[in-house]
């Protein structure tokens, strides 16, 4: 027989004598399983995160900040400013109004629904402009706010993650009292995790005068981004940071990804070392227990390579089947479960759910291979060099 002929031979003898090792085969199987649950479960985190920060973001939205900040929490904009910013190159209009909405960004107290504990909310001041700038804003149950009244709309994620959110609720924000007369969902965009208010109204409750924190900007197109920044950053009546609203929220979940990466490197090496001993372990019990019978199979003329990668084989075939448990248990366990978490640009709990990607489910099989590779490499090395007549005398 040629080599290709020996190796199929050998793998499917060695598939065909699985359930004599059934005890072990499996042991190595759901310690792979668990590993790669724990994998695919923390990075859906980070996945789960950046969607909502970057899933309603368009190419043609501007977010101008005050010059030299990083966030909404840092920026300080006057009205002047905002004046400035209106008149400005690139800017899209209805009829001969141009398509900014001047926003402040409070931070609020409300008690976590699950725990009771509080949390950091943001509460955002907006302009009717708002809506036209955010069309994915749908009112889902009550009504819109009224502007010029002491109401709020909010967001679905923070309705599902915070007290005192129910429509008609009362809520003390400031100097004032706010009524809840809605909630609205924006696609599943981070905008989902706020309150909203009228602006003109937020401003005086917080002695903010005519400040505001940030504008957003609609543009005639996206190809107006560059003469709109051009047209600001050279004016010496503003100092003002402009960026594309994709590219500020993409930078916000870069810490929190960063972060939950870390986390999944450290831990799931751990268990991945732990996972590979279980595989070896697995591996060279196969390969004692079957001395004579790779002894034999090597003086009937099957070569050492090929038991070689029919060892490596079988276990790569127990860490796929592991891997494979492992990325559907942890998508039946955490897709689409929601959660909040700390957005460390503003300080602010954001809403999002778990997601589990397709490419989780891949990273997640390259691990198992990574595994199952490492697990049977060295009983493959021992299984191919084991002489004959000393495997042959085994018991």
């Amino acid at each position: 027989m040629n080599f290709f002929t020996q190796t199929a031979a050998l793998i499917a003898f060695n598939v065909r004598t699985l359930p004599s090792r059934l005890g072990s085969a499996a042991a190595a199987i759901f310690g792979i399983a668990g590993v790669v649950a724990v994998l695919v479960g923390i990075l859906s985190i980070s996945e789960g995160f950046s969607k909502v920060m970057t899933v309603n973001g368009s190419p043609d939205t501007a977010l101008v900040l005050r010059g030299g900040a990083d966030s909404e929490m840092s920026s300080v904009l006057m009205g002047e400013d905002v004046n400035v910013i209106r008149s400005a190159a690139g800017i899209a209009k209805a009829g001969d109004r141009p398509l900014v909405s001047a926003e402040l960004f409070v931070i609020v107290d409300l008690p976590k629904r699950s725990t009771g504990t509080p949390a950091n909310v943001p509460l955002r001041g907006v302009t009717q402009e708002a809506f036209t700038l955010r069309p994915e804003v749908k009112i889902v149950a009550g009504r819109m706010l009224q502007w010029g009244r002491n109401e709020v709309v909010v967001g679905s994620g923070a309705h599902r993650s915070f007290g005192n959110t129910d429509v008609g609720s009362e809520l003390k924000f400031g100097q004032n009292r706010w009524t809840v007369v809605g909630i609205f969902e924006s696609g599943g965009g981070i905008s989902e995790s706020e309150i909203w208010a009228d602006a003109a109204v937020l401003a005086p409750a917080y002695r903010r005068g005519n400040s505001f924190q940030t504008a957003l900007v609609k543009l005639a197109s996206p190809g107006s981004f560059q003469q709109f920044k051009d047209a600001l950053t050279t004016d010496p009546r503003v100092n003002v940071r402009v960026m594309r609203e994709t590219e500020y929220y993409s930078a916000q979940s870069e810490v929190l990804r960063g972060l939950v990466t870390f986390l999944a490197v450290i831990i799931c090496g751990l268990m991945g070392l732990g996972a590979i001993f279980g595989a070896l372990n697995t591996m060279y019990t196969a390969v004692s227990a079957r001395a004579r019978e790779i002894a034999t199979l090597e003086a009937l003329g099957f070569g050492g390579a090929a038991v070689m990668i029919s060892v490596i084989v079988e276990a790569l075939l127990l860490a796929l089947i592991g891997g494979a448990i492992g990325s559907l248990g942890a998508y039946a366990a955490f897709d689409g479960y929601r959660a909040a978490t700390m957005n460390f640009a503003t300080f602010s709990q954001v809403a999002f759910a778990f997601d589990v990607t397709p490419r989780l489910m891949i990273a997640a099989a390259i691990y198992a291979t990574l595994i199952g590779v490492i697990g049977g490499f060295f009983p493959a090395i021992r299984a191919a060099r084991t002489p004959v007549s000393v495997a042959l005398r085994e018991r």
